[in-house]
Parts: structure tokens; sequence; C-alpha cells
């Protein structure tokens, strides 16, 4: 299934891409939302499983894939990604839309219902409003670290070396197509990695003194279709936080993944019928 290069301008004027995937207009399209370092590319099999049957607006976030780089590192906070994301909605006029976040992409699709975004129905894939110390520590030590390969081969090498805890009984052809969705080849003929580095900038700060209330975000999603998918060896979200989640909110599935760390991918055995439910309810 092919998808149409789209644009869109943020409020302070950076030049926004996300991929479009046809589908049903009169169904709830999905807003898929990539993790911190991720991008669009990492929602095409999710997509393709959809197959028209509503439209998909696969979001590269400012500074990753072909999304501009924010002129203000200090910009790449969830914060300003939620009111790109506004400007999206706006843009495309979405009266309804189920929300499809991995990671930081999670907490964006929260924090949109929080705002009062017309969010449908909610997939956050192993992310939760409280996250844990492990986990965000090893994210600090990668994000922003940059990384040049001669070849697919190497770069594949490189995301195995990182990720083998986390996808334990991947083979090559995986970790070849994981790094293909990572990284982009220079007009050089180099690898790279497929995002600004300096995403890793607003990491430096302290905390701010008033956190936002991730609890009431998530709670603006009561009553509506949500799926919490977990990996069940996640150091970014716990079972005890992924447990009181779909308690907070009554009606959402919690599905872990077993064997997986952060994230899935969701194209799991576990995931996609989860995912199919979660749709038809959202419909």
């Amino acid at each position: 299934m092919s998808a149409f290069e789209n644009r869109y301008w943020s409020n302070d004027g950076l030049k926004l891409h996300y991929r479009d995937y046809a589908g049903d207009p009169a169904v709830a399209p999905v807003i898929c939302l990539p993790g911190l370092t991720r991008n669009a590319r990492d929602f095409h099999d999710l997509a393709c499983r959809i197959d028209g049957s509503r439209r998909v607006l696969a979001v590269n976030l400012r500074g990753r894939g072909g999304s501009e780089y924010a002129r203000d590192p200090q910009s790449y906070q969830p914060a300003c990604y939620v009111r790109d994301l506004q400007a999206l909605i706006d843009d495309q006029a979405l009266d309804r839309f189920v929300v499809i976040g991995t990671s930081l992409g999670g907490i964006v699709a929260m924090l949109l219902a929080g705002a009062g975004a017309p969010v449908a129905g909610a997939v956050l894939n192993d992310v939760g409003p409280d996250l844990e110390p492990a986990g965000l520590s090893r994210i600090r030590s990668y994000v922003g670290r940059g990384s040049s390969f001669p070849t697919w081969m190497h770069a594949a090498r490189a995301v195995w070396e990182t990720n083998a805890e986390v996808y334990p009984d991947w083979q090559i052809a995986d970790w070849l197509a994981m790094a293909k969705r990572l990284y982009r080849l220079t007009s050089a003929g180099r690898i790279v990695l497929d995002y600004d580095l300096k995403i890793a900038e607003p990491f430096k700060l302290p905390p701010p003194d008033t956190p936002p209330d991730m609890w009431g975000a998530l709670a603006a999603l009561s009553g509506k279709p949500v799926l919490v998918v977990r990996g069940e060896r996640s150091d970014v979200l716990s079972q005890r936080t992924a447990s009181r989640m779909a308690d907070a909110l009554g009606t959402a599935e919690l599905v872990t993944v077993p064997r997986v760390g952060h994230a899935p991918t969701l194209a799991e055995p576990e995931v996609v019928p989860a995912i199919d439910r979660l749709l038809a309810a959202a419909r």
C-alpha cells in the first residue's frame, strides 16, 4: 500500500511531514505517533494491515524523518509536539480520530486527550503516566549520539548491539529492517540516524517545577476504547503502572507481549487482533 507524502506548517513556522494512507472518509482516521528517535516508517506495516478501511496519518515529529529540524532545540518537548499535532488536526479539519502512540508518541497522545483533542480511541504502546528510571537512563545513554556506517549491514549490527536484550528472538532480517526504519542514506553514500541529534538537548535541563499531570491526561481517555500494550521485558513501563492504567480507565484492554522489551513493534501476534478490536470499537 502506498502513501502520499504530505506536509503542514507548525505554529512557529516549521514544515512538518506525515505519510497519508488513504481510507474510508466516513470512518475516524488513525494518527500514528512514533517514539523519541523514531519516525513514520515504523507504522508502514500497520497502515498496510488497515488497508484502506480508514485513513492513516503517520506523523514525523519535528526533527525526525521528513520534518524540518527545529531552530530552537529546546522545542523538542512534549508540549511543543502537542501544539504541532493540534496544527495538523486543524489543517486537516479532523473532528475525531484514533491515536496510536509508541513511547514518546504515547505521551503526546495522552497530552492531546488531556488538552481536549477529539480522540475517539487510543493505543498506548509501552508508555504510561509513570516511567521507570532505569529505562529513562538507558534512553539518555544513546539519544543524540551520532553514528555513520558504510553499509546497511553495518547499521543493522549497530542496532543489534543496542537492542539485543529488547528483542532476544530477532534474526538478521529483523535487525536489517529496523535499521532501514531508523537510519537514512545520505547523498554521500553514508548511512546516518534519521533525526536531529539535538533532540537530546532538553534532557540536559533540570525537570520542571510543575510537571504535567499525566494521570489527569490519561483520565481524559476514560470511557473511550483504549489499548495498553506492554513489552514483558520493558524497562520503561512497569507491570504495576500498566495494570493501574487499565484499572483507572475501566474499559481499557491490557496486552503484554512476551519476550519483548521497550517497545513492541505492534506487529506481534498478541497485538494485531487487539488493535483490530480497538479500531472496531472506535468506529
